[in-house]
Order: C-alpha cells, then sequence, then structure tokens
C-alpha cells in the first residue's frame, strides 16, 4: 500500500516537512511494516516551469523531416529571469527546437531548462541542432514521467489547466510529492485505504483524524434506482456472497473530461496508472475510502442485475479481454443476457465504459470474502479490487462510496445525478465481544487498568458498554477481524505500544522436550555432520521423471501426489525419495567449481496410501467429531523420514604430495553404517539392484530382513543425464525404519581386559559370490570367539582360475575370561573356514 503524502495531510496532522522514512517510524509502532519509498523527485529535477509559445516556425530539413524553431517565454512579460544558468536567457524568452507538431502559438506547455534531469537521466543542456542553439526543451508526457504518450508534446489546456508563466511545473503536475509503502497484514484490509492508514497514524501520533467518510453527504432517499436482486442460492459455509448491494446513476457524463493533475498525480505515486477519467475516479475513491467499485455503462445493461452463483457452462470475457469458463462458486453479477462480471474480482468486456458512454451505474457492494478470494485464485485474477474484498471491507461503506464517486463524477465529468438510489440487502456487522477486563493483564504481563482499556477499544472505534464485571465490546464496522477477546488484546497491546511489554525468558515446564524420535533423529543428523557430511535442504516437488527414477526400484507403476497448482510444470509432484534434490545440490556446486563434496540431508517423503483425501471437508466454527477426524487421518499419506547422502571427488582434498583418495561407493555404504551404528541397529550389507544404481555397485541396506535403502554408485547414464561427476556415489535410508528398530536403550559392551589373538585367512570363491555373503558364513563358523572380522584384500588374476576370486579377511578372537590360546584361535579359524567350504566350495588359498 502507497501512502501519497500530501494525500494524507488532508486527513490527519501529518508534519509539513515529514519524509516517507519519518512516516513509516510511525507506523511501525503500530504494527504496519515498511517496504520503500518513493520519490519522483529521485528522477525528475527542475529548472521545469510553464511556458508560453510565443513563436512556432516550421522548417523542413533534407532528411524529410519537419522541424519547429520555437521562442517560448517563461516568465511573465515584464518580470525579470531569477533562473541562473548556462543556456538560461535573462530576458525569459528560450529559443528551443521542437519536433512535435501538436500545439500552437499562444499553448502553455512544460518546459525543461537547462540543467534539468528527467527520468532515465536525461539531462537537459544548450545544445545546436538544425541549425539552431536549443536551449531546453519542451516535453511529452512521457518524458515527464507521468504516462506513455510520446506522440506530442504536453498542452495544459488539455488538462484543464491554465497556470502563470513561469510557475513550476513539478508542484502543478504533483511531480514534487512522495510516497511511503507499507505492508499490509491479511488480517488488517481496512488499512488498504488512506482512510484506515490516517486512523493508524493518528493512533501512533496521538494527532486527529478526519475520517473521509463522515465528509460525504449520503443521498439517503432518492428514487428507485436501476433494479438489483440478490439471489445467491448455494453460499459458501451458509454465508451469502452479497449481503449489501447499492447502486447510483450519474447522466450526461462527459468520458473524455481530462482526470485532474492532483488526482493523476495521487494516483500514479499510489501505483495505478491513469487511464481515463471515471476510472481514475473509481480508484481514487477505493484508494481514498477502500471501498472497490465498479462502473457499468448503464446504457448496455438488459433488466434487473442479479447477483447469484454461475450456472453450468456460462462463460465470461472479463476487461481483460480473456474469455473465462465459470465455476458453480463463483458469485457473478448478471443481468438478462448472462454473467458480466466476477463480484468483487473483475467486470465483464459487454458492459464496459468506453468512448461512447454518457450514462454510468455505479456498483458498491460488500461481498463475502472467502467468494472472492476463492474467484480471484480460481481465475489468477489478482486485482486492488480482489486484494480488498477478500480481506474484508466496511459493509457500511458502500452507500458512502457510491456517493463520492457521485460527486466526483459530476464535480469533474460534468455529470448529472439522477437521484435514484438501490439499496439492497443487510450487512453483516461484528458480533460484540464479552472482554474481561483483566484478561489484556493476564496476557500480555502489563498491569493495564480497566480505564486503558476501554479508552483504548474507544480509539479503535469500538462501543464499549459494562456488563457487570466484564466489558461489552462492539467492534467498528471496519474490523471484522475483531471476533475473540484475545483479538482485543492484541489491539489494546498494539496501540498502548509494544515497549510496554517487559522481556522476560519462560521457564520450561518440567517433562517437557524433544520426544525420543526427535532426539534420535537430531543424533543421527549430528553424527553425520562430525563424520564430515555438509547438510543441505531442497524442495519437496519434483517431477514425475525424477520420483520414478530414483523413488522406485523394479518397473513397477509408482503412485504419486501429484499438485493441483505447481509452481513450475516440472515440479509438479510431491517427492518419494529424497535423492534428487540433493543431487541437484550437488550438480550446481560442481558447476561452481567445487569439485569435493560430502553432502546429505533428511526430509518427508509422501506415500500416498490406499485411501487419499477425504470426500468432504468438514464446516468451519465447529471442531469436527472422531469419525470426521479419523477420515481426515486415514486421508493423510505415509510421511517417512529418509536419509540420504552423496559424495563426490577425493577426501581429503588433493594437496601438494598428497593427491587424495578418491571417493566411491564404500563412503555411501559406509554412511549408512554410521547412521545404524548411532541408533545402535544391526545393519546388513548385501548385493542389490536399483534401476538408477550401477548395476554392479549396488548394495541393499537390510535391518531385520526387510530393505530399508539402498547405497552405490549413480548408473553411468544417470550420472551423465544429470550432469554429475562419472563415479558419484549415494546412499538413500529410510531413516523412520531404522529409529523404529532402534532399541530402547543401547548398551555399551563391557571391554575386555585379556588380549585379542589376530589371524588371516584367504579364500578362492565364485566370482560372483557378494563378499558379504562370505563374510557373514565366516562370522557364522567361528562362533562367539570372533570379535571383528574385515575383508583386506580382493584379487583375481594370475594364479587364480578364470571366473574364480581371492578374498583375504582379517579374523580377530578374543575371550571374556580368559587368554586364548593359539589353538583356540585356530580351531575357530579352522572352523570358519569349514563352514565356508560347506556353504560356498570355498578354497584356501
Amino acid at each position: 500500500m502507497r501512502i501519497p503524502l500530501s494525500w494524507l495531510r488532508e486527513l490527519t496532522q501529518l508534519p509539513a516537512d515529514a519524509t516517507p522514512e519519518d512516516l513509516m517510524a510511525d507506523l511501525v509502532r503500530v504494527g504496519l511494516e515498511e517496504e520503500d519509498v518513493h520519490r519522483p523527485s529521485d528522477e525528475i529535477s527542475g529548472p521545469i516551469v510553464v511556458g508560453e509559445v510565443l513563436e512556432k516556425t516550421p522548417e523542413p530539413q533534407s532528411n524529410g523531416k519537419t522541424i519547429n524553431w520555437c521562442r517560448v517565454r517563461v516568465v511573465p512579460e515584464g518580470q525579470v529571469q531569477n533562473l541562473t544558468g548556462d543556456g538560461i536567457s535573462p530576458d525569459g524568452v528560450q529559443g528551443v527546437v521542437c519536433g512535435a507538431h501538436n500545439f500552437e502559438v499562444g499553448d502553455k506547455v512544460v518546459v525543461t531548462l537547462p540543467g534539468a534531469v528527467l527520468p532515465g537521466d536525461f539531462r537537459i543542456s544548450t545544445r545546436k541542432t538544425y541549425g539552431h542553439v536549443s536551449a531546453g526543451m519542451i516535453a511529452s508526457v512521457r518524458e515527464l514521467g507521468i504516462g506513455e504518450d510520446h506522440d506530442g508534446i504536453l498542452v495544459l489546456s488539455t488538462l484543464g489547466l491554465d497556470p502563470e508563466i513561469g510557475s513550476d511545473a513539478l508542484e502543478l503536475l504533483g511531480l514534487d510529492d512522495s510516497a511511503a509503502e507499507i505492508n499490509v497484514t491479511p488480517d488488517r484490509g481496512y488499512a488498504f485505504s488512506m482512510r484506515g492508514v490516517a486512523r493508524e497514524y493518528a493512533h501512533a501520533t496521538g494527532t486527529s483524524f478526519t475520517d473521509p467518510a463522515s465528509t460525504v453527504e449520503v443521498l439517503a432517499d432518492g428514487a428507485p434506482g436501476h433494479e438489483v436482486l440478490l439471489e445467491d442460492e448455494a453460499p459458501i459455509y451458509g454465508v451469502a456472497g452479497c449481503d449489501r448491494f447499492v447502486a447510483r446513476k450519474v447522466e450526461d457524463v462527459d468520458v473524455d473530461a481530462p482526470t485532474p493533475p492532483w488526482m493523476a498525480a495521487r494516483l500514479r505515486l499510489a501505483g495505478m496508472r491513469p487511464i481515463s477519467l471515471p476510472v481514475d475516479i473509481s480508484n481514487y475513491v477505493m484508494w481514498e475510502l477502500g471501498q472497490p467499485l465498479h462502473f457499468y455503462d448503464a446504457e448496455t445493461l438488459r433488466g434487473p442485475i442479479r447477483v447469484r452463483r454461475a450456472q453450468a457452462g456460462e462463460t465470461l470475457t472479463t476487461l481483460d479481454e480473456k474469455s473465462r469458463q465459470l465455476h458453480a462458486e463463483d458469485l457473478v453479477i448478471a443481468d438478462d443476457r448472462g454473467a458480466i462480471g466476477i463480484a468483487g474480482v473483475m467486470g465483464g468486456a459487454d458492459t464496459e465504459v468506453g468512448e461512447g458512454t454518457t450514462s454510468i451505474l455505479i456498483e458498491a457492494a460488500h461481498f463475502d470474502p472467502v467468494s472472492v478470494s476463492r474467484s480471484k485464485r480460481r481465475h489468477k485474477l489478482p486485482s486492488e479490487a480482489s486484494k480488498r474484498n477478500e480481506r474484508g471491507v466496511d459493509p457500511l461503506l458502500p452507500a458512502v462510496a457510491a456517493q463520492r464517486a457521485v460527486d466526483l463524477l459530476v464535480q469533474l465529468a460534468g455529470g448529472t445525478d439522477t437521484g435514484e438510489v438501490t439499496a439492497v440487502g443487510t450487512p453483516r456487522l461484528p458480533e460484540p465481544i464479552l472482554l474481561d477486563p483483566a484478561l489484556p493483564a493476564r496476557v500480555v504481563g502489563v498491569d493495564y487498568t480497566r480505564d486503558q482499556v476501554v479508552a483504548t477499544l474507544e480509539e479503535i472505534g469500538a462501543q464499549v458498554e459494562s456488563e457487570g464485571e466484564a466489558l461489552r465490546v462492539s467492534p467498528p464496522s471496519w474490523r471484522p477481524d475483531l471476533t475473540i477477546p484475545e483479538a482485543l488484546v492484541e489491539e489494546i497491546a498494539r496501540l498502548i505500544g509494544y515497549d510496554q511489554i517487559p522481556s522476560r525468558l519462560p521457564v520450561a515446564p518440567a517433562g517437557r522436550g524433544l520426544t525420543r524420535e526427535q532426539q534420535r533423529r537430531r543424533q543421527v543428523l549430528s553424527g553425520m555432520a562430525a563424520a564430515g557430511f555438509t547438510e543441505t535442504l531442497s524442495y519437496p516437488f519434483y517431477s514425475e521423471e525424477a520420483n520414478a527414477l530414483f523413488g522406485r526400484t523394479d518397473e513397477g507403476e509408482l503412485d504419486m501426489l501429484r499438485l493441483a497448482n505447481p509452481i513450475a510444470a516440472q515440479h509438479g509432484t510431491l517427492r518419494t525419495t529424497v535423492l534428487p534434490g540433493l543431487l541437484d545440490t550437488l550438480r550446481r556446486n560442481v558447476s561452481r567449481g567445487f569439485t569435493d563434496l560430502a553432502l546429505y540431508e533428511a526430509g518427508l517423503v509422501y506415500l500416498p496410501g490406499d485411501s487419499l483425501g477425504s470426500p468432504s471437508i468438514p464446516p468451519l466454527g465447529a471442531r469436527p467429531g472422531d469419525d470426521a477426524l479419523a477420515g481426515l487421518e486415514a486421508g493423510i499419506p505415509h510421511q517417512p523420514w529418509h536419509l540420504v547422502v552423496a559424495v563426490a571427488g577425493a577426501e581429503p582434498a588433493p594437496n601438494p604430495g598428497q593427491p587424495g583418495r578418491a571417493r566411491d561407493w564404500a563412503d555411501a555404504v559406509d554412511a549408512a553404517r554410521t547412521a545404524a551404528e548411532l541408533l545402535g541397529v544391526d545393519l546388513t550389507v548385501r548385493q542389490g539392484h536399483h534401476q538408477a544404481f550401477h548395476p554392479g555397485r549396488t548394495a541393499e541396506l537390510v535391518v531385520d530382513g526387510a530393505v530399508v535403502g539402498h547405497a552405490g554408485e549413480l548408473h553411468p547414464k544417470v550420472a551423465e543425464g544429470w550432469d554429475l561427476p562419472a563415479r558419484t556415489a549415494v546412499m538413500e535410508l529410510d531413516l523412520s525404519a531404522l529409529l523404529a528398530a532402534a532399541p530402547e536403550k543401547v548398551a555399551a559392551e563391557r571391554l575386555s581386559t585379556f588380549p585379542a589373538s589376530t589371524q588371516d585367512v584367504s579364500l578362492i570363491v565364485e566370482e560372483a559370490l557378494p563378499a558379504g555373503e562370505l563374510e557373514s558364513t565366516l562370522a557364522t563358523g567361528a562362533g562367539e570367539l570372533l570379535e571383528e572380522i574385515q575383508l583386506f584384500d580382493v584379487y583375481a588374476g594370475e594364479g587364480i582360475e578364470p571366473g574364480r576370486k581371492s578374498l583375504a579377511y582379517a579374523l580377530r578372537f578374543r575371550a571374556e575370561d580368559r587368554t586364548l590360546t593359539a589353538e583356540e584361535a585356530s580351531a575357530a579359524r579352522e572352523a570358519a573356514v569349514a563352514l565356508a567350504t560347506a556353504r560356498h566350495g570355498a578354497v584356501q588359498r
């Protein structure tokens, strides 16, 4: 919301020397957020004055162009030029070359003198051109930054102006004003108006405030006007789409009359482009009061206006010239031919006020915010009108705003008020609230007195009456957000001052804190960081192709949750795997020159079950029953936590004399083992398959016989397709499954005080036999004395038969109650070898 300072000064006591920064500092105290400052003077500066054309001599040129050599008076005749500078004539008459032809001798124009600066850093200086010395420029609308018209220069009489020669054109055109821009939170829609902001400024500074609505004399008892029927037969949540509709009619309107410069300047500074006088009046009233209006060409209406829901198959061409298929929930304005506008959002092209319009019907209505909001989003039609209507407009404003528009059309467009008044519907006002006067002190922690509470609530416009010990508070009509006592408490704290609230750290109640699952999850994530991985975060929106590639391990169909309104077509589904997001992060870092990377991420995945969603949405205002809640719960997709890792490059990073070890699939497997060890879970690693992984370098991660993840190198084609390093290794683990398998308590193993005995064994087996399977067999055969087994060598080649390989393991034996003898260790080793021979045909090398 942009606030022109000159406009605000008409409504409250803003100091004459106040800057936009000063205004925003005051408004911040009452909870309005500062955004930006807008000053036309930052882009345009004088001397820019009003001049009168004394001479206009056309001069044809050799290039086929005709220029005009002009002499322009820029000070009143008989007066001395007070401005000085290179090229400014002391006699007050400037010689100017002009290429435009839409002016005549005697016209008053805007003259930019040498030394002036126009938007775009266009600096005016004296220059020789077309055989003359041109000391200045006669400006067009576009050159001044006040419009797009560049067909000719700005003749001030076309704006209805006849200013004194030499007067400041910047002040005349409102280019010396400035504006502060604030952010208005959704619950305070009344602040989307000069009326609302001026009231808030008065609250913040304690100054007086003039409500512009109170200065409008409303014609209450006029002749019956255009018939309007409220026929909403399908209200949303039982709330009628329109509860108040006011229509007024103005005839003999001159739609070609110019918009006064003061109005155009304020609208431009407010961020709105002046279009035509009727449109500008509509926008001006909306900005001033906060009530959106719509103007119809009254001659194009067919029969009574009906406010109803859209009918099946109904279409509407809106003012932006787009044909829209209407929805049964859309609240529309219709006449006998059908829909002529989407209520509170945008009007239709068939009844638009145009060049031939002479009779205007003014609509000022109060619409249900829910209806407006849904239609705006459904048709992707954000507008200044819908922005206000969806946040709630003062239901008592329609008659005032319609009268204000009538007055301006009569005053500026030469219109005639027909005296016809249509006012239908009974507006809904905020319900009274019963407030305990001690509640603000209990909630905020400041000892507000009863008198302070009453005075503050009356200051915001509420009516306060005593009802026993309590207060009966009737919120003002422009505050539909005040519905509960806590909302009133917030207003009291806001207006008396947030700075009055003491700062005290709350004491955490005993027995609270993180759940066991949260603690264990943080333990794993902290352990990954300690192991040298860097945590990243990514969005949960993927393409179907990415989900299908990484989210399944076979060729079957994968159920996905598809978004109804994705931020982009390539991000249309919720993730079933976290890997694509992490790989995007890895790719982005590699593309920026980071080659040695170890990344991890933990996040939710979304796995739809047999049922999804619920057949109906429970109504607002009441707690749903247990059955309804159970139905909603059943429709929520399963959302387990997944942990993913991606590594590339070397570890440690290459240094002089230390090339570094290339990261590979083993690093990904070790990451999974690290996570399992932190939780005390037995994780089995075995040969596996996944369509996104290298067929010979993929491991399945198994807990209690169930596959909970995969680790290994990406398939070369996948790595190439994703622009990743060729040997990128990744791991994805169902962290929720790992947490579920974790024991309540992890018991530390007792450290033995007896020495260990280590023996090696090298076995020749079939090349296809996984090393992990042989390792498991050796561990079983060795029995309880085996403390640790580790693979330290793999060999295939000379001395080994084709199709076979040699695997060498180090076996460490230890007894808890004695020192093992060599014979005992050897016996355990031989038992392990014997079992490997029986199961796999292993032969000692």
